[in-house]
């Protein structure tokens, strides 16, 4: 049994994460929150919480944890500080923690676009900190996964993908299907030390994901 921390697991993305990797039987989620107020949630289902602010000191966290699943996003309509502070800062913070506690590997959830921010009006700073957050993990000589969805919906997911290093076409996809990539990577070995762009389609998702171009 691996223990996980899950980065940024009170957002969307990472409640859908904490509960995958509850229900499994080889992970135990350790949902870092940054609030007292928010831990009730996923105390409720079982799931253990560590305190930690990625603006802040959020070292104590990483003690005892195997591998760790980043899905922490500062949003859209935050200023351009804020998702500098959260989505590069606290991003590559995380990267150094995570190598100073040997942790196994480090599962980024990042985004389509970051090869080219400018092309997409509003996003181009949190694109620009996606960016920055990849690169410095690509060179961190950590065991990484890059996972870079499309647009994220909250519709339920249908495990039914389109998976490329580089994908050609822009597209969405249910945050629930990105939650199990997240999850999957942690074992995968195809996606050892790697990056890959993910839509809805009409492939198996694990299968995409294991032999992906």
């Amino acid at each position: 049994m691996q223990n996980i921390l899950v980065i940024g697991a009170n957002g969307t993305t990472g409640r859908l994460v904490s509960k995958i990797l509850e229900d499994s039987t080889d992970h135990k989620p350790f949902a870092m929150v940054r609030k007292d107020i928010q831990k009730p949630f996923f105390e409720n289902q079982g799931i253990e919480t560590r305190l930690g602010d990625l603006e802040e000191d959020f070292s104590e966290a990483f003690k005892g944890m195997d591998k760790v699943i980043f899905a922490a996003g500062s949003g859209g309509n935050t200023s351009d500080e804020k998702t500098i502070a959260v989505d590069q800062n606290g991003a590559i913070r995380a990267i150094e923690l995570a190598k100073a506690y040997k942790l196994q590997k480090f599962v980024m959830l990042s985004s389509m676009g970051t090869d080219n921010p400018q092309a997409v009006e509003g996003l181009e700073q949190y694109l620009k900190s996606k960016k920055a957050a990849d690169d410095f993990l690509r060179e961190s000589e950590m065991v990484y996964t890059i996972v870079q969805p499309g647009g994220l919906t909250n519709e339920r997911g249908t495990e039914k993908v389109e998976i490329a290093k580089k994908l050609k076409k822009m597209g969405q996809i249910p945050r629930e299907d990105v939650a199990k990539a997240l999850v999957y990577a942690l074992e995968l070995e195809r996606t050892k030390n790697t990056s890959f762009e993910m839509i809805s389609g009409d492939k198996d998702l694990e299968t995409s994901m294991k032999n992906y171009k």
